[in-house]
């Protein structure tokens, strides 16, 4: 069919998530960089304001409500605009507002862990992984859920502050959905495109169950291609797996069971939260991160807090993981930290590496502290 289009037309969403978010931003980075005309056949049209501050602005509405500039629409538009922010701002739904008539994209809910802003300033077009020390989390699936292994890389930046690089790799079952094209419709998420760019790996049991042994071949295969040093590996409590089991017996990594209870989890569940707002934590372009850090919301009692999810079919086992790696990277750069004891350095070694510094005491593996030996 020549001259064939297709049009859509929506204000933004209450989930950013969504795949016309994707579009929008998709179409937004090809007009700034026009010169590579790799989006030709678009053409984006967007009416937003330019920031949450414009809410008490009205003289700036016409950016998201055009029809303002018509004068025989303006007095009953404006109006009604401006009732409708009142309304919202006494009910303390402003984000309503703010979504539908200001069209602006925002966090999940008002209750959300994470401000979508704050999450997306932390993309990163690459990181290398070769070399470093990790800090290494596990959240096992449960009926629907993903599996997920999170990475927490520690660094410093060109001026020696401390900065946070994250990671992750999802293992998707496909059981309870029945198929993984049904599984992507009920998340959300392509999970197959993803899992050809590193992001995920599909449940290779033939029932589309978590394949235990997939994860952990996986997970060794990741940590010696990249020459990691696992410093730390966080896993709920109750995900005791045979995974985590062969880990035990077979990696010499220090493994911690953590229990997911608020009083356990809210110092590193701030972190996480504070890497984000402050700036200071780097992860890729992953949707299947996106979507956890959006999903995840705030759950607080009396001794503690924690992330939950607002209902079963949304995914956060990603944040689950990231807060089990963080239960002892947010201490990397502390002077008590365990990475900084040289007693707890050599406990890291496997057998091979104790036996090269022995062989070897001038390596400097250990720094000064080597003589205390």
């Amino acid at each position: 069919m020549r001259n064939k289009q297709f049009v859509q037309i929506s204000t933004a969403y209450p989930d950013p998530t969504v795949p016309f978010h994707d579009d929008e931003r998709m179409i937004q980075q090809a007009m700034e960089q026009d010169y590579l005309r790799d989006a030709d056949t678009y053409l984006g049209l967007i009416w937003a304001q330019d920031s949450l501050d414009e809410t008490f602005k009205p003289e700036t509405w016409v950016k998201s409500n055009p029809l303002l500039d018509l004068p025989s629409q303006y007095e009953v538009l404006m109006n009604g605009l401006t009732d409708k922010r009142d309304s919202d701002a006494l009910s303390g739904t402003i984000n309503d507002f703010q979504n539908k008539n200001l069209n602006l994209w925002l966090e999940q809910s008002v209750d959300s862990f994470l401000k979508l802003p704050d999450v997306e300033k932390a993309i990163v077009p690459s990181f290398s992984f070769d070399d470093r020390q990790v800090y290494i989390g596990f959240d096992y699936s449960m009926f629907s859920d993903n599996t997920a292994l999170a990475f927490v890389f520690p660094y410093q930046d060109a001026t020696g502050k401390p900065r946070w690089f994250i990671y992750q790799h999802s293992f998707i079952p496909w059981q309870k959905a029945g198929s993984i094209e049904a599984k992507e419709k009920q998340d959300g998420i392509n999970y197959r495109n993803l899992a050809q760019n590193g992001f995920c790996t599909i449940s290779s049991h033939p029932q589309g169950l978590i394949n235990d042994e997939q994860v952990y071949q996986w997970l060794l295969n990741f940590v010696d291609r990249h020459r990691l040093e696992v410093v730390f590996f966080g896993y709920d409590a109750w995900g005791a797996t045979p995974a985590i089991k062969q880990l035990e017996l077979n990696s010499g990594w220090p493994l911690e069971a953590i229990r997911q209870r608020t009083s356990e989890l809210k110092d590193p569940t701030k972190f996480l939260q504070k890497l984000f707002v402050e700036g200071s934590v780097d992860r890729l372009d992953d949707r299947i991160m996106e979507k956890a850090l959006l999903n995840a919301e705030i759950y607080e009692d009396k001794i503690g807090i924690q992330v939950d999810k607002a209902k079963a079919t949304l995914k956060i086992d990603v944040v689950d993981a990231l807060i089990d790696a963080l239960f002892q990277a947010m201490y990397h750069f502390e002077d008590f930290s365990d990475v900084n004891n040289p007693d707890k350095q050599v406990e890291r070694m496997n057998e091979k590496q104790v036996l090269e510094w022995f062989n070897n005491p001038e390596s400097g593996l250990l720094g000064d502290d080597i003589n205390d030996f």
